[in-house]
Parts: C-alpha cells; structure tokens; sequence
C-alpha cells in the first residue's frame, strides 16, 4: 500500500507500515499547495530585512547573532554539521524510519514553511529505502529530537553514512546517486525545520505500541497455561466479579482468561480438592495485573495519537502567515508515557516470572516434578531457565527507573529544563526485547507442565499453544541445550504465531 501524506493526521498503522515493511509514501496535491503558499510567507520575511529566529538569526544561546542575507543558507547547512553529533551504537533501521515518517508529516502539516521540493525529496529518501547512520546518544528530547533527525538531514544534503535498502552501508553521496537522487541545498528555515520535532521518541512509542500490545494479549495466554499447569481455578475470572471493578483492561483480561480456560479438563479434575482453597496472587490476580498494563498501553495510545495529529515546529508559521516561536518541541506527554510503560512492563514480568518459578518448586505445583525434570537429580529441567527469568526481570526493573524525571540544562542555559523523551524510548525499547524473552521462558514452562499432566487435557487454544512450543522446544525429556529452544521460544513469540494461533479458538481482546 502506499501511504499518502495528506491534510490529516498520520495513523500509527502508517507509521508501522512504512517503517517496518518499507511501504512507499507519497505526497497529496493539496499539501504541496499549502506548501507553497507557507513558503511565500517565510519568503517574505527573509526579503523583509526584520531578523527572525530560524531565519536571519544564529540558533538556541545564539538567537541574537543576527546572519547576513548572503549567509542564509550557509546558517542552514552549518546547523545540520554540527547539530549531527550523535555517538555510541548505531539506532535500528524501523526506528530512523519511523522518525523519518513522523517528521515528513510536520514538514507538510502547515507550520514548517519548507519549499514543497525538500518535501518531496524527503519523501524521496524514504521510497529508495535509504535509512540515514543514527546514533544511540545525542537527543535530550526538546528542542526536537536533535541529533538524530540532525543525521537524517545531512543524509538528505548528501553527507554522512546511510544504509541501503539492502542493508548496507555507505556514505549519503553514494546513495542518492545509485537511487537517481539530488542533494538538498537547504534554503532559511528548512534547517531548522528539519529537526525541530518529537519525532524519534514519537516513532519509537508508535512501534512500542504495536508490539507492546501484542504481548499483553500473549501475557493471557502464558498465563492460562500456567494457571491449569498448577491446577488453579478459573472462578476468579468469572464476569461479575470484574465487574465490582470495572477497569476495562481488567476486564477484558478477565475474559480472555476465563475463554482460555472455558473447555479445560485439568481445570475441572480438582474443583473439590480442599488442598487447594485459593491460588497464589500470581495466578488469582492476573487481570487486575495484566489489566491495569493493558490500561497503560492504552493511555499511551491515546498520546501517540494526540502527537501524531501535531503540528510540531518552532518557529511555526500560523494561519496569517506570522512566524511565532514555541516551546512545542518539548518531549514531555512523550517521554512520561514510555517511563510508564516500562514501569508497567516490569510489573507483569514480576508477575510471570513468579508462575514460572512455582512450576519448577516441587513444593507448590501440586504434583509437578522438581523443575520438571525427567530423572530428578541427573537432571536439572528448567531450573536455570528461570534464572534466566529471573535476571530479565532484575534488568527490566532497573529499566523502570524513569528517565523523564532527569534534565541537565543545556545551550548556554537557554535550554534550562529537557524531557529525556529519547532516553526513555531507548530504554523501553530494551525493555520489550527483555519481555519477549521473559514470555518465552513462562511459555516453554508452562507447555512442559502441561505435557506433563497427561492424561488430563487442557483447553482447545492453549493445548493447541503447548504443542506448539513443545514441538519447538523438544518438550519434557532429559536435559538438552537449553539456549537454542529458549530462542526458538522466544521467536514463536516475537513473529505473533502463538497469539495467533490461540485467536483461531478464542477471540482475544
């Protein structure tokens, strides 16, 4: 499909497509329009003479340097040089992506003031797959996203080091060339324009959002398979209870927990067995957990949307053709919501983490054996899984501290308070790569306990899940490598085969 720039706002199933699946863009007539009528105006500031920051003045702490019309379009190019100072580890290709995306969408969103034909060639740069070198450290998330989007610009001049769309890498010269490219010549303003804006940790919330929401309907389906593995009730997740409550994450966990759990054998085989009067907070409190992520994830949701529908520059051109400078650059709603979901990622890990560790404990799984090992002793099952678990969750924890609640004053101290927006999406990045993993270990326990019940049957959508995973993963049995199914795990889990799988006997919400 082709996603088409136009007057509304960039949906994030846009922002995914073209970031992940490489999908073409293109611009509508009517935006190269209200392009052209924005650049008249800025136009006619710069032949006006009057200084205009962006325009005819130096940057940040140098605002009152004011620049010689001669010198106009050199201020433009030296900003793009020296503001592409990033460092450290390059930034994955769907993350510079999606920053590219979001940005080309405020350069046509009516306040930039760019030349309709820098537009086009930003547009450009993504339809030949060519992905600008980002580094990891250089944006403190105001002023814009500036280093990264910084690094994205010079590659459209024609400078720096860029990936092919094969992969490769190679400097910007190079690639626009092989893709039937121009260099911009960036004219007043455009510099400015090019990075001024919220766009790296915006792309990165977007993609956070789309696999973060996956996993929490994952998260249910682990979490059935664990919860029949230790023989627990499926009577906490009767609708009427959730509804003294109604949180609508809980709820619709709630549901997707007692659908999961509808047609188990193992969950009806101990109904009156007085050993067991209520199951531990890990298995009993799982929607009120896992609900109150999901009600994260959907907070979230609704910023990216607010943000997505933003028209971020500073100066901006407003309707009469005025340039007014702005503080709307600032990464805060952004950088808020993704300290809050890796707080709420660590959370539910904890909590998966504490169901694994209760089927390996030969005093509290009713019956499985010590780590579901096959000879007891001779062999260690699943022991140091979980202490794999164990450390994934310990990092991800240590990646809840937030990093939006920091500011270190920075442009002579006109830039005296920073979100660390980017920082924040860096870490929560990190964090889901950790929860993918942490699933995969509860997932490959709980499908080798289920195993492991036999003859007792689990539900239809999570007998289905199990063998899966044990047909990967090589199921009960003596002691094997153990990496290798972890991963294989772990990649059933990140392409979305078991969540689909599961949906093909259940409908998740």
């Amino acid at each position: 499909m082709t996603v088409v720039i136009g007057l509304g706002a960039l949906t994030r199933a846009d922002v995914v497509a073209v970031a992940r699946r490489f999908e073409p863009v293109e611009l509508d007539a009517e935006v190269i329009s209200r392009l052209e009528r924005q650049r008249e105006a800025i136009d006619a500031m710069v032949a006006s003479g009057t200084p205009v920051y962006g325009l005819s003045t130096g940057f940040g702490s140098l605002a009152t340097t004011f620049i010689s019309p001669e010198e106009r379009r050199d201020l433009q190019r030296s900003l793009i040089r020296s503001h592409a100072a990033g460092v450290g580890p390059e930034v994955e290709t769907e993350v510079v992506r999606a920053m590219m995306v979001s940005r080309l969408t405020n350069l046509c969103s009516g306040v930039s003031g760019v030349r309709p034909s820098t537009a086009k060639a930003y547009c450009g740069l993504l339809n030949a797959g060519v992905t600008p070198v980002v580094h990891e450290f250089g944006s403190l998330g105001c002023s814009g996203d500036l280093a990264p989007l910084a690094h994205v610009a010079l590659a459209l001049m024609g400078e720096g080091d860029v990936r092919d769309r094969g992969g490769r890498r190679m400097l910007a010269a190079d690639a626009l060339l092989a893709a039937g490219l121009e260099p911009v010549t960036l004219a007043e303003k455009e510099g400015l324009a090019m990075i001024n804006g919220t766009d790296g940790m915006l792309g990165q919330l977007v993609l956070a959002i789309e696999d973060g929401t996956a996993l929490m309907r994952l998260m249910d389906v682990a979490a059935a398979m664990s919860i029949q593995a230790l023989r627990g009730t499926d009577r906490v997740f009767l609708a009427e209870i959730h509804a003294l409550r109604p949180h609508v994450g809980q709820m619709a966990s709630a549901a997707n927990l007692a659908a999961l759990l509808a047609d188990s054998e193992i969950v009806t085989s101990h109904l009156d067995d007085p050993s067991q009067v209520q199951d531990a907070y890990s298995l009993r409190c799982a929607p009120q957990v896992h609900g109150a992520a999901r009600d994260t994830f959907a907070f979230a949701t609704r910023v990216a949307d607010v943000e997505l529908a933003s028209s971020i520059d500073n100066p901006s051109v407003l309707a009469d053709g005025s340039l007014v400078s702005n503080g709307n650059f600032h990464g805060a709603p952004i950088g808020y919501v993704l300290d809050f979901l890796a707080i709420a990622l660590a959370d539910v890990a904890s909590m998966s983490e504490r169901r694994t560790d209760r089927m390996l404990d030969v005093h509290r799984s009713y019956g499985l054996p010590p780590f579901l090992a096959h000879q007891a002793g001779v062999d260690s099952g699943l022991m140091i899984a979980q202490y794999a678990q164990a450390a994934l969750v310990s990092e991800m924890k240590r990646l809840a501290a937030p990093a939006s609640v920091d500011s270190i004053p920075s442009s002579g101290m006109q830039e005296d308070h920073v979100s660390m927006g980017w920082h924040a999406a860096r870490k929560l990045r990190k964090s889901l790569e950790a929860f993918a993993d942490v699933l995969a270990i509860e997932l490959l326990t709980g499908a080798r306990a289920l195993a492991l019940r036999e003859p007792l049957t689990p539900s239809r959508a999570t007998g289905a899940v199990s063998g899966r995973v044990n047909a990967v993963s090589g199921g009960p049995g003596h002691d094997r490598w153990l990496s290798p199914e972890i991963a294989g795990v772990g990649e059933l889990v990140r392409s979305g085969e078991l969540l689909d799988l599961a949906g093909q006997f259940v409908s998740l919400t």
